[in-house]
């Protein structure tokens, strides 16, 4: 999976943890939610991406 990313998904990533890192030191709670939020988000993404290539029939 990270060969596909690149260096730029990878560096996006590693921020990504960083800033839910920095909101966990502060409150654990909304760093949990915020997580499930960006979780849910990536989901629903990747699936709309998944049916968009389905339509081309790339996928």
């Amino acid at each position: 999976m990270l060969r596909n990313l690149g260096a730029l998904g990878i560096a996006g990533l590693v921020i990504l943890l960083a800033g839910i890192g920095l909101i966990a030191y502060a409150d654990p709670v909304i760093a949990a939610g915020m997580a499930l939020v960006i979780a849910g988000l990536g989901l629903v993404v990747r699936s709309l991406i998944s049916g968009l290539l389905q339509n081309f029939g790339m996928f």
